[in-house]
This record gives C-alpha cells, sequence and structure tokens, in this order.
C-alpha cells in the first residue's frame, strides 16, 4: 500500500489505549457507539503521541535555519541542510515532520468525524483537543512548506488538505496542495472550533481555549503583513485574541524573574506561564537515547549530549546590550536573565585554577569571523595578553566590567571582555544551551514549549505596533522586557524603531523555541548570519529567497495519490 495511506489509516500505538493496535479506518463504528468515552480518551492519547514525533524536527527546522546557534562544524546529519540553507527533497528529518504532522491531521480528523458532537460538554470538550491539533499541524506545516502570509498568499501553495479518511480507498485521489490563504482558513477555523468546543482546561500538556486562542494571536500576527505594510484587520484580530488570553488571570501569569531563569527545570504542569507544550517523560528515552533529544546537540549534562551546538556571538551580543553577563563562576552575575540559559564550559589546569583570558572576534582570512582567547598577564595597572609571539596591551572601555579593547595586528580595533578560558571545540568556543535541558532536573530532558504567556504579550505588542498604537505596544513590550532587565524598559516607541526593538525582544525572549527564523521571514526581513561558525557569514537569506520554504518530502510526492507540487528549486 502506498506510503501515504499508511499515513491516513494511521494506527493507534500506545500502550495505554485499548484498542492500540487497531487500524483506524477498520474500527467498528458500533464499537464507538457502544462507549464513546472510552473510545475517544484511547483515541486521543494516540494524536497526542503523534506529536511527540513531530516535535523534535520542528524544533530543529525552525531554530537552526536562525541566528541564535552556531555549530562548531559540517555534519552528516540531515538536519545540517536547516542549518546551510542547502534544501534537498530527500531529507528523513524533514520527512518525519510532514508524516508525524499528517498522521496526527489524520487521526484527529478520523475521531472528529466518527464521534458526533452533542453527546455531552465532556465529549465536545474532547473533539475540541482534537480540532486543536488539527489546527495546530496545519499552522506548523504552512510556515514550514509555505511562504510567507504576506507574499501573495492567494496563489503561493500551502500544503494539502486531508481531513480524515475518504470513503472510497481504492480509487482514492488526494488533493493537491492547498494555497497558502486557503491552508489558513483551515487552520482559522479548526482553531476556532476548538475555542468553541473545549470546556474543560486539562492543563498545558493538552489542547485548551486558551492554547487556541494564542496560536490564533500568533497566527493573524503571521498574517498581519510587515511594519512597513501592515495588514490592519489582523494585526487587530491578533490583538484580540491575545487579550483573551492575558485576561485569563486565573489560569497563566508570567513567572518572576527568578523563576523565570529556571524556567528550563520546571515540568509543563507546574508551570503557570505555559500555556502548551508537547510532553516528555524520562521513560520515553533509554540510556544513551538522551542524546538525541532537542537539548543533546546544546550541550552535554551528566555524559549526556553531543554538545556540538553552541549560543551565536550574536546572540550572546544582545544579551550584553545592556551590561555584561558574567558567567564565571566566582563572579556570576547575570544582566539578562535569558543568559542564565547559557553555560560556558571554563577549563581548569591540571591544578585546579582557571586561565585569564582576553576572549574577542577578530577577522580572519578577509571576512571570516573567528573567536580569540588570549592568555592575559597582569603587571600593576597594565594587562597585558599574548597571542603566540605577539603581546598587545589591552585599554579599558569599562574596566568595572572587564571590557577592554586591542589593536590588533591587522589594523583593526577590537572589543572583548577579560573572562576564563573556556573548552573549545574545534576552534569554538562551548557556550552551551540549556533552555532545552533539565526539566524535572534530568539531563536532557525537556517539553518542547509551543505557547506560553510571554510570547502571547510579544505577540500583541507587535499587532499594537502595526496598528501604530505604540503606547500599548510599549507597555507590553516593557513587561517582558523589565521583567529579564531590571530597569531595562525601553523610554520610547515609535515607527522609527518599534520593529527594530519588538524584533529584537523576540529574538532573545523566543530563544530555542523554534520562532527565530520564522519571524525573520513572515516581517519580510534578511537573515544575516555574521559571527563565528562555519555557517555562511557573508551572505543574506532574503524573505524572497526559494530557500525560506523547505522542499516537501520526495518520498511524499511519490506515494501521494494524485499530484503534489514541489516548491520552487530556485
Amino acid at each position: 500500500m502506498k506510503k501515504i495511506l499508511a499515513i491516513i489509516f494511521a494506527t493507534i500505538a500506545l500502550s495505554s489505549c485499548k484498542v492500540d493496535r487497531t487500524p483506524f479506518g477498520s474500527m467498528e463504528s458500533e464499537k464507538i457507539d457502544k462507549s464513546p468515552e472510552e473510545a475517544i480518551d484511547g483515541l486521543l492519547n494516540g494524536v497526542y503521541g503523534q506529536l511527540k514525533a513531530w516535535s523534535d524536527p520542528m524544533h530543529r527546522l525552525g531554530e537552526y535555519a536562525g541566528d541564535n546557534m552556531m555549530i562548531r562544524g559540517s555534519s552528516t546529519d540531515a538536519f545540517y541542510e536547516f542549518v546551510s540553507f542547502a534544501r534537498t527533497p530527500n531529507n528523513s528529518r524533514l520527512t518525519t515532520f510532514w508524516d508525524s504532522g499528517y498522521k496526527a491531521v489524520a487521526q484527529a480528523s478520523n475521531i472528529i468525524n466518527m464521534i458526533p458532537q452533542g453527546k455531552s460538554a465532556a465529549m465536545d470538550s474532547k473533539l475540541g483537543e482534537c480540532y486543536f491539533v488539527r489546527g495546530l499541524m496545519y499552522f506548523y506545516l504552512v510556515r514550514a512548506y509555505g511562504r510567507p502570509y504576506y507574499q501573495s498568499p492567494e496563489t503561493n501553495l500551502g500544503v494539502p488538505i486531508v481531513n480524515g479518511t475518504p470513503p472510497n480507498v481504492i480509487d482514492l485521489t488526494l488533493p493537491d496542495r492547498a494555497t497558502v490563504k486557503e491552508t489558513y482558513e483551515q487552520v482559522i477555523s479548526d482553531l476556532k472550533k476548538a475555542e468553541t468546543l473545549i470546556s474543560v482546561n486539562r492543563g498545558p500538556i493538552y489542547a485548551s481555549k486558551e492554547a487556541a486562542q494564542a496560536i490564533l494571536s500568533r497566527v493573524y500576527l503571521y498574517m498581519s503583513g510587515t511594519y512597513e505594510n501592515p495588514n490592519r484587520t489582523y494585526a487587530q484580530l491578533s490583538v484580540d485574541y491575545a487579550d483573551k488570553v492575558i485576561g485569563a488571570t486565573s489560569k497563566y501569569s508570567l513567572l518572576s524573574r527568578a523563576e523565570f531563569m529556571k524556567y528550563n527545570t520546571f515540568t509543563p504542569e507546574n508551570n503557570k506561564e505555559t500555556i502548551f507544550a508537547i510532553k516528555r517523560v524520562a521513560s520515553e528515552f533509554s540510556g544513551f537515547d538522551h542524546y538525541y533529544g532537542v537539548g543533546g546537540m546544546y550541550s552535554n549534562i551528566g555524559g549526556m549530549g553531543w554538545g556540538e551546538m553552541y549560543a551565536s556571538a550574536k546572540y550572546i551580543g544582545l544579551l550584553n546590550e545592556t551590561g555584561r553577563n558574567d558567567w564565571r563562576p566566582d563572579k556570576y552575575k547575570i544582566v539578562d536573565a535569558r543568559a542564565a540559559f547559557i553555560e560556558p564550559t571554563y577549563t581548569k589546569s591540571a591544578g585546579g585554577a582557571y586561565t585569564e583570558v582576553f576572549r574577542f572576534i577578530k577577522d580572519d582570512n578577509g571576512n571570516t569571523l573567528n573567536y580569540a582567547q588570549d592568555t592575559v598577564t597582569r603587571s600593576g595597572g597594565t594587562i597585558t595578553c599574548k597571542e603566540r609571539k605577539d603581546v598587545y596591551t589591552l585599554t579599558p572601555v569599562d574596566a568595572a566590567q572587564e571590557i577592554y579593547s586591542i589593536n590588533y595586528k591587522n589594523g583593526k580595533t577590537y572589543t572583548g571582555v577579560i573572562d576564563y578560558l573556556i573548552t573549545l571545540n574545534r576552534v569554538y568556543p562551548q557556550f552551551y544551551i540549556v533552555k532545552c535541558s533539565r526539566e524535572g532536573e534530568d539531563s536532557q530532558l525537556h517539553s518542547p514549549v509551543i505557547s506560553r504567556l510571554g510570547e502571547v504579550y510579544l505577540n500583541r505588542a507587535e499587532a499594537y505596533a502595526k496598528l501604530q498604537n505604540y503606547t500599548s505596544a510599549l507597555d507590553d513590550l516593557n513587561r517582558i522586557r523589565t521583567r529579564s532587565i531590571v530597569g531595562g524598559g525601553y523610554t520610547t516607541l515609535t515607527a522609527a524603531n518599534a520593529g527594530d526593538l519588538i524584533d529584537k525582544e523576540r529574538q532573545l525572549e523566543l530563544a530555542y523555541q523554534a520562532e527565530r527564523s520564522f519571524d525573520v521571514f513572515r516581517n519580510g526581513k534578511s537573515l544575516d548570519r555574521q559571527y563565528p561558525g562555519p555557517q555562511n557569514q557573508t551572505t543574506s537569506i532574503l524573505a524572497t529567497d526559494f530557500r525560506v520554504v523547505y522542499y516537501i518530502p520526495q518520498s511524499a510526492i511519490n506515494s501521494y495519490p494524485g499530484k503534489l507540487t514541489q516548491n520552487p528549486t530556485n
């Protein structure tokens, strides 16, 4: 049977489900009619189960294509195409993303189609959860495979809309991809249906009315155009849905600064800021399989993880804009709370001492940026550093923060910091990222966060700015800004600076949540990665570049019963 049929006729394979090995398409309607409450619970668990496999490539294709991280070098793993923008249709991780997404769509749709509404409020609420998952999947699929909404959504292609198992599977022909506009209409229809039906909030690891509203605030933001050419109707709808979530004060609240700095360690059920997350538990991993979790590429904790991707110098620079974040164990000082999710791997000598270095970023071989960590010598009030045979005297820029400048041998002046030597992986200091690790203090356990209250405030801030309501936008922006940076609020927000400041705060706040690359391109901006790393440091990726969207997996095209149009190759 064709592979697409395996996706549509998805099986329920969770041990907790009494119908765990029954193909969904062959389930007897009499059994569902006889005990719908028992059936829907098992089937709904199967829908949520698909999100576990889906969430891994979802994170990687969204985050690795951004500028918050760098990788130590090239990789044979399929995810390296996300980093390098070398798009191909034969990518195993994209196949998992597509297949798992459509399995969730199929299973949610079959439940919707087979269990009628109106049996009870509790049953309708669970049907609403199915609508939420389906709308969520279509949204994430269309933002990966469809062009940004501001670019001709009426003609650009989104993804196929296939809502459940067709009655005639023998002579099956499925539709080609809907347009971006049609796909967004499906997303909105499903999420609004979820908002209407869900009456029971079972917590942040399940769909809820507020989760649907939070995603709707983001969906309408994606439809709200650019700062230069906004769509006021959609911007207002983004505000309206953000208002609903922010108004649910009995359910959600922003964490305090101190709590936020430990966000990654809380389980979703014990985090008042999390609206919806994909629940993971340690028993789903066996031993060194923790290497393969989302956090495993960003760090090695307790012997678990590859630790091959680090916070980019660009992201670290943003964290340090209002004051140096000092990660040295004996001088630890966090200015921006978001810096608590970064952990440099300081190395000690055989005697247990740290080596003091001057770290800065320099040009190598013309327009190639690399780190330097040069050993520091102090003599009275004079501080020098040595690179091979060259000795440089450092000039204070802010001595209290140990920020200095160096007049380098190539005739350029660089600014850097006195720090301790950080372990190198190849030639790059390991600035570990732990935002996707340590849930419940388990090394690499992480339940991917899909939406949280902090993002909803930023959604509303951007939408307000596109409505030219800069006073309200500033209030929302500073609510997030001042939580992380005490006294760091912006004083003014205008048409001239709103786009830059709001986008910067989204980058700082939502880093490592798979949002950054989409945020850049949906607002018509370019992605620049001029910082140390093997990525192309000199070429900007324009929002109109064909590589902004991913190729439909070739395996899906080959097995599709009907025409399935591929994305352009140039």
